[in-house]
């Protein structure tokens, strides 16, 4: 069990499992492992305010976007695949939108993406299975991240992710991608967040380029 940190919640869990939930709330399948309360978190979490602080030219134009962009620091580790539906791809144009909304650099689209795929595989839990943990990044009202329901709104749970890692990670776009996502969840396992770091970035290349 890791140590409370002020920039996010604190999460236990095997590498090997992510909490999934059909349509069918009593179809929830357990995930392992605890979490901890956090002393604090972000200021834009709890005012609602998405200010990122970076430049407004980022450009988002799809065929100016390159990989070198979506891969600044490369690939670490094995890496994994998880099937998608039609409900997992919108979850993912939403966060690949709102990190283009932001005017942020699309390595975030790529390290959110990740996150989800890692957290929830990119469905938006609305029952809780994790402690009190829910939506597509798995988190916690009791830790101030938001109310359930904000929680499992896909765009608010984005915002709420990139205004948490912006803070903790101001250095993101050169950082491994695991990196900047443990920063931001404080998992007890910290690098298997780099396990999606190719299928994000497939990911996003098909949101951009409106393939899906």
């Amino acid at each position: 069990m890791t140590a409370n940190r002020s920039f996010g919640p604190v999460k236990d869990r095997l590498t090997s499992l992510a909490p999934i939930i059909r349509k069918n709330p009593k179809s929830a399948v357990m995930a392992a492992g605890a979490a901890v309360l956090v002393a604090a978190l972000p200021v834009g979490i709890a005012t609602g305010s998405h200010g990122t602080g970076e430049a407004a030219s980022t450009s988002w134009h799809a065929a100016a976007i390159t990989k070198a962009q979506l891969e600044p620091v490369g690939v670490q580790g094995e890496q994994s695949f998880a099937p998608m539906d039609a409900d997992q791809w919108q979850n993912a144009k939403t966060i690949v939108n709102v990190v283009k909304e932001r005017k942020m650099d699309p390595y975030a689209a790529v390290i959110s993406v990740a996150t989800a795929l890692q957290e929830s595989k990119l469905q938006n839990l609305n029952i809780a299975v994790d402690y009190d943990s829910l939506g597509l990044f798995q988190q916690r009202p009791s830790c101030g991240w938001g109310t359930p329901d904000q929680l499992v709104n896909p765009k608010y749970a984005t915002n709420a992710f990139l205004d948490a890692m912006v803070k903790a990670v101001p250095n993101y776009k050169s950082s491994q991608l695991w990196e900047a996502a443990q920063t931001t969840q404080q998992s007890a396992f910290p690098m298997a967040y780099a396990q999606w770091q190719n299928q994000a970035t497939h990911i996003v290349q098909q949101v951009l380029g409106g393939k899906a």
